[in-house]
């Protein structure tokens, strides 16, 4: 890590705080400018840390810059869920290809798979049938946002790095949190978890490449 990395890494840190207590107190127009701010320090992080893999850095940052719209979306108050959920689900893929130009292992890539088969059969199915009955076209798309998801957890635990793992798992506690909390059942402080564990999440595939 640079230290031009750590500072902004450092600064990014206090718009995700920022953020958490904005949620929490349910300042939406603080929301607006903390969770994208957040993202957008996020990318400066990448652009100014010493890459493992340059291939990989650049993928990351197409990861983050799509998820930075994908925070726009649904932090609008018409709250484009679709169009987020969209942006999130490429974002993953740019993620994935990330991973993988970093180097994967068949042993993690199988513990991974074991671990996102169980999950998909129990939390990730409930989530998907609560979407249809909200909306029946609701369904593939999350459906297909599961999968890609999953295929970064899988590709995280390929990687083997404590950061590609523990940053991927927390993005996917997050949007289970979200999913569960839209589709199924409200989750007690639902949006901060969310949110505590999204950030969290995309921290730890940064420095993943780092």
């Amino acid at each position: 890590m640079t230290a031009t990395a750590v500072l902004l890494l450092a600064l990014a840190g206090v718009a995700m705080v920022g953020d958490w207590l904005a949620v929490g107190a349910g300042a939406r127009r603080a929301e607006w400018v903390l969770k994208p701010l957040a993202l957008l320090l996020l990318v400066f992080v990448a652009l100014a840390l010493d890459p493992s893999s340059d291939a990989a850095r650049a993928a990351l940052v197409v990861g983050l810059a799509l998820s930075l719209v994908g925070d726009v979306a649904l932090v609008l108050p018409s709250d484009r869920f679709v169009v987020g959920l969209g942006a999130f689900l490429v974002a993953h893929v740019a993620y994935v290809v990330a991973l993988w130009l970093l180097g994967v292992d068949l042993g993690g890539l199988l513990v991974g798979l074991a671990l996102v088969v169980i999950a998909s059969a129990t939390v990730g199915r409930r989530i998907i049938a609560g979407a249809r009955r909200a909306a029946p076209q609701l369904g593939p798309p999350v459906a297909a946002y599961l999968g890609a998801i999953s295929t970064m957890v899988v590709s995280a635990f390929g990687v083997g790095s404590p950061s590609a793992v523990g940053g991927a798992l927390l993005f996917y506690a997050s949007d289970a949190v979200l999913g569960w909390s839209r589709f199924v059942a409200e989750v007690p402080r639902g949006r901060v978890v969310v949110m505590v564990t999204y950030h969290l999440g995309q921290v730890g595939l940064v420095l993943a490449v780092a």
